[in-house]
């Protein structure tokens, strides 16, 4: 009689009984009960050579120094958010919601790693003929490019070791199935064991494994969270469905900077790298109007311009509504509080919305200057000049504090025409070492630097009276 576990597909987390909830992560109905693997009996793990055998020590300063060895995909975005390319032997996880893109990109990308080498490309989820469709319709058709469909583990790492490819394509990890294990796909035991199978065969072979995941209504990859430490790049596919462009960001990279980011236009032939995105954020923008500004964020490495948008209307509710899209709920009700209390603006009868155009979301502290600007200026009714860029984290005594790379935030104004620059008094000097406060590139139009270590200042700074 075989034994059974209950396992959380949530954390991994076993249990001797069934619950409704999860006593380590706390979600509820996610626990199923699944044939437990044991030993044979009277079987132990022993010590036997190998496992006795000395690991090799070498001194730091013997290793060596040289870099890894990278491939390019030939897809400068994808580049970009990888650090430059693929690593040999290295695993690649792209999560996203479901016809986000993922296996567009993909398949783009291995037509043009097909052209130096062999890929193969293994769909869970799709038939041949429908990958052959698609592969015409984005122009990704190559003879090196070999697609197989197949969901057994044991099937696809003997197809990997008769093919010998330089990079595997696995869509989807949620998918794949060992014969071994009792539990249905996607399953917290099956998704973390296949996924070790074939991230060893890829450390082994000299391969680079790509692996595709689904992500849950929270937009977290679905599965164990071990999955995520057990690759070298975790990089997840966000955008709005409204909107034509995608966002590809690195949460993880052990070969690169994390958090960097690639933007991509869908089109009806595929997704296309943006090079210049600021132009592409800020080219709907109309003629000056109250409530909005523009900011310039910091994406990982990548400076942007974006537009921030804010309307205050009367409050027909008892308590007035705080709505933010494209940034932090809780922050933005957070500045309003600032407002209120050292700036006097009276938003206690107020309806406040917060908006950042072309579906872009932005994380970073240095936010807080471009919203709580632009909720001055649509609560006085009063236009912005159209040539002014800001950036500066806002505390809650009131204070402007200091965001890193400032250099890079002026340097992508100043290359967009923007003449006048609100920025925190610290950063001051960092942004006039490079020459800006002077003359624009071009020497026709000055830059203006407007210093502000308060909010009151900020506000006299580009809002008289």
């Amino acid at each position: 009689m075989s034994k059974t576990a209950f396992i959380c597909q949530s954390c991994g987390a076993q249990s001797r009984k069934w619950q409704g909830q999860c006593a380590d992560c706390g979600d509820w109905n996610c626990i199923s009960e699944q044939r437990a693997i044991t030993l044979p009996r009277g079987g132990k793990l022993t010590a036997g050579a190998s496992l006795n055998a000395a690991l090799e020590v070498r001194p730091i300063t013997d290793i060596g120094r040289e870099a890894h060895q990278r491939r390019s995909s030939g897809i400068d975005e994808l580049d970009r958010v990888l650090g430059g390319g693929l690593v040999a032997a290295s695993a690649v996880l792209i999560g996203g919601a479901p016809g986000i893109g993922k296996s567009t990109l993909l398949l783009q990308a291995c037509s043009k790693l097909a052209m130096h080498q062999k890929v193969l490309y293994i769909s869970g989820e799709e038939s041949m003929e429908q990958l052959r469709l698609r592969a015409e319709r984005t122009e990704s058709l190559h003879t090196n490019l070999s697609m197989a469909a197949g969901i057994e583990l044991e099937s696809i790492l003997h197809t990997i070791a008769s093919e010998k490819p330089g990079v595997v394509v696995i869509d989807s990890i949620q998918t794949t199935v060992s014969a071994n294990l009792g539990s249905a796909p996607g399953t917290v035991s099956q998704v973390r064991d296949c996924a070790a199978a074939l991230i060893q065969s890829a450390k082994q072979m000299g391969h680079v494994i790509i692996l595709v995941g689904h992500v849950t209504k929270d937009g977290a990859l679905a599965g164990p969270r071990v999955l995520e430490h057990m690759v070298d790049c975790v990089l997840y596919f966000e955008g709005d469905r409204g909107h034509a462009h995608r966002i590809l960001r690195a949460v993880k990279n052990r070969f690169g900077p994390a958090g960097e980011i690639g933007i991509f236009e869908m089109r009806d032939s595929g997704l296309y790298g943006v090079r210049d995105a600021s132009r592409l954020f800020l080219g709907e923008r109309s003629e000056p109007i109250s409530g909005s500004v523009v900011l310039s964020c910091m994406e990982g490495t990548r400076p942007l311009l974006v537009e921030v948008q804010a309307l205050v209307a009367p409050t027909v509710y008892a308590t007035p509504k705080r709505s933010a899209v494209g940034v932090d709920p809780t922050r933005v009700a957070m500045l309003m509080a600032i407002l209120e209390r050292r700036i006097g603006l009276p938003l206690a009868q107020q309806d406040v919305y917060v908006n950042v155009a072309g579906g872009v979301r932005i994380a970073e502290p240095a936010a807080d200057l471009a919203v709580m600007i632009a909720v001055i200026s649509a609560w006085r009714d009063k236009p912005l000049s159209a040539a002014l860029v800001m950036f500066g984290e806002v505390g809650l005594t009131g204070e402007v504090r200091a965001v890193n790379q400032p250099e890079g935030r002026a340097k992508e104004a100043a290359a967009l025409g923007f003449d006048r620059i609100l920025l925190p008094k610290a950063n001051m000097e960092r942004v006039r070492k490079i020459g800006l406060g002077c003359k624009s590139d071009d020497g026709e139009k000055p830059i203006t630097l407007v210093p502000a270590s308060t909010l009151a200042q900020a506000v006299q700074g580009v809002l008289k009276g």
